[in-house]
């Protein structure tokens, strides 16, 4: 079973694919890590994130430290993240890995934001999960502070919005719900309410599947 969770920035995608995946056993991929990844790896080499050759570089030879990074995390990272994502090429160099981690045997969990659109459309349950944005910047204010790490509401508003603006507007992949995609907004939910209305989606998409395929042919004499 393959279930896709896409959405912007702080929804709560990956809190509650993390989830899903213990629920069911399925290994996860956070595929915002890639970029991630690809992103600090220029911060930390000091090249220009605009410069497409050094990112598509940085994307074609990730490594497992790379994705053990802790400061993934950071949000100069995640900002620099926005940047290189845009870019086509990087884009092109991560697609097998994504797709291959998906289609391993009992399948996957992954979240992002074109894993129903591009990654996976052939997912069994897809969501999308949203929230308002001062609701996202509320929270990864929190995160921060939890982290002992400062934190300006609203400044990390602006970034968000910035973001968003970036990942819906880009020309390849851009942030949007898959056409059978179930919206759900998580602004006024809990994470364990919103886990229990997943679970919900995904059982009955499985269940629908179920029932319209085809049944199997008796096995011959």
């Amino acid at each position: 079973m393959i279930i896709a969770i896409d959405g912007p920035a702080s929804s709560g995608k990956g809190t509650l694919a993390r989830k899903l995946a213990l629920h069911y056993g399925l290994p996860h991929l956070d595929t915002g890590s890639l970029y991630r990844s690809v992103a600090r790896r220029l911060l930390r080499e000091g090249a220009d994130l605009h410069d497409v050759g050094a990112a598509e570089s940085a994307a074609r030879s990730l490594t497992p430290a790379d994705l053990s990074d802790p400061a993934l995390r950071d949000e100069k990272t995640g900002e620099a993240a926005s940047v290189v994502s845009a870019m086509p090429g990087v884009r092109a160099a991560l697609l097998d890995y994504q797709r291959t981690f998906a289609r391993q045997p009992g399948g996957a969990v992954l979240d992002g934001r074109d894993v129903g659109t591009v990654i996976c459309p052939e997912a069994d349950a897809k969501l999308f999960v949203t929230a308002a944005a001062p609701v996202r910047a509320r929270r990864r204010a929190d995160e921060l502070k939890a982290r002992g790490e400062p934190a300006d509401e609203g400044r990390i508003l602006e970034d968000i919005e910035a973001r968003d603006r970036r990942d819906a507007e880009r020309p390849v992949a851009p942030l949007r719900p898959a056409a059978d995609a179930h919206l759900l907004d998580t602004s006024n939910l809990s994470i364990e309410a919103a886990f229990a209305a997943a679970i919900a989606v995904i059982e009955s998409a499985v269940h629908q599947s179920a029932a319209e395929r085809p049944p199997e042919k008796p096995a011959g004499p």
